[in-house]
């Protein structure tokens, strides 16, 4: 990947965008160093993103801004949300499903409703943010009453997570690669890098603590190169194309294979299960923060529970074979190799070809999804198991989901800045 961005940079073009993206990335993050006026949520929200809980994940996504109190604090976690209703409404609704199918219009249209869906959510977390953390607020700020602080505050947070969203496409646009996912990679290395410094600084109160860092660290790198290896690998089935004369030329002939990734749904089945069950939880601290069935999920449904656990882990694997089946459908796949004159060697067309995909995608899915479950319940496991203050910080800083967002994110962009190198190369040959 260096050897490419040092390739890149040679070329005008590519370090024009390179240069945009960094510097786009930058005010993003200039963004998150500023503090949201007349709210403190420095020691609230840093107490309670600690462990596999929504904020926790809202925080890793936003590189610390949401602990910190900043305007951007809500980071992209509204359009991350908004994308994934949007994306499972388009299976479920017609309408939609004929908008995604228009070609770039509908695309356009598509994503007109996943930004006005995004603002919609942005106001709702900053509402609720603010009415979970109304003590939070500074009554004193020019003499002005609560309710007016409060509703400047929910503004400020929604304007916030909109310019973030605007600043994703900019990237998208005008960079290179995705910019929402290189928003979220760099909120998470800026998470994991304040957390391995706050790491280090507990060494000096025990040297005993650097053993641990330095274990810690090689199973970290040991997770790292398994999360690559299955985020790499896939299964390919074997094509064959009849041969078809039209007019005076013969087409087909050609081997072909249908690639079948390992971990197709990436992290989206640990997000989804992990939401699911923090979202009560979220909504009873905001409307009933003193009653006892919030101190009830609070103690038995935690994420140190395990319950939590057992919960979290059957969610995973439903949310895997459910994305699954949305992200590859076999039945259209099999229509389409059979209007194109392909077929799998001793399958045959239609029904039979689907059933054979289908059960491919069924088996690939059941590893995938029990490696997904390992990930995620390995920081909950972790809380368990270890008391060290030391160890704990590092667990929050590198969690293992924020460990494959950062793999998936850094080899999309590899393949992005390939695919820019690739186009120049051929349009240079053919000028």
């Amino acid at each position: 990947m260096f050897k490419t961005l040092i390739n890149a940079f040679k070329v005008k073009d590519l370090r024009k965008k390179i240069l945009i993206t960094l510097g786009l990335l930058v005010l993003y993050r200039v963004g998150c160093a500023l503090v949201c006026p007349g709210f403190d949520l420095s020691q609230a929200v840093g107490e309670e993103s600690k462990g596999t809980t929504f904020f926790s994940l809202m925080n890793m996504l936003s590189g610390d801004a949401l602990s910190n109190g900043s305007i951007l604090a809500l980071g992209v976690s509204p359009y991350i949300t908004a994308s994934i209703v949007i994306q499972l409404l388009t299976v479920a609704v017609p309408s939609l499903q004929n908008l995604s199918r228009q070609g770039e219009d509908g695309r356009r249209k598509i994503s007109f409703y996943t930004r006005i869906a995004a603002l919609v959510l942005a106001l709702a977390q900053a509402l609720g943010i603010v009415l979970s953390h109304r003590s939070n607020i500074q009554t004193d700020l020019l003499g002005l009453p609560t309710w007016l602080i409060a509703t400047g505050i929910v503004l400020i947070l929604t304007a916030g997570a909109m310019f973030t969203v605007w600043l994703g496409e900019k990237i998208t646009q005008i960079g290179i690669g995705n910019g929402m996912s290189l928003l979220i990679f760099v909120g998470i290395l800026s998470s994991a890098g304040s957390g391995l410094a706050a790491a280090i600084g507990q060494v000096g109160e025990n040297i005993e603590n650097l053993w641990g860092i330095i274990i810690y660290l090689v199973a970290l790198v040991a997770i790292f190169g398994l999360i690559v290896f299955v985020d790499s690998s896939e299964r390919r089935v074997n094509v064959k194309y009849a041969k078809q004369i039209k007019g005076r030329k013969m087409y087909g002939g050609q081997d072909s294979f249908i690639p079948i990734k390992m971990n197709a749904s990436g992290v989206m089945p640990i997000i989804f299960a992990s939401t699911l069950l923090t979202l009560p939880q979220l909504i009873m601290s905001i409307f009933w923060p003193n009653s006892n069935a919030y101190y009830w999920y609070q103690t038995y449904m935690g994420s140190s529970s395990w319950v939590y656990i057992v919960l979290l882990a059957l969610l995973i694997f439903a949310f895997a074979f459910f994305y699954a089946q949305i992200t590859f459908d076999t039945e259209d796949i099999s229509r389409r190799l059979q209007q194109q004159g392909g077929f799998i060697p001793g399958i045959r067309p239609g029904k039979t070809t689907a059933d054979h995909l289908k059960r491919i995608s069924n088996r690939i899915t059941l590893f995938s999804a029990m490696f997904l479950a390992l990930i995620a319940l390995i920081p909950s496991l972790a809380f368990k198991a270890i008391n060290d203050t030391t160890i704990i910080t590092l667990v929050n800083a590198f969690s293992t989901t924020g460990l494959m967002i950062m793999v998936s994110v850094a080899l999309e962009f590899d393949k992005g800045l390939n695919a820019q190198m690739l186009m120049r190369n051929y349009k240079g040959f053919l000028d």
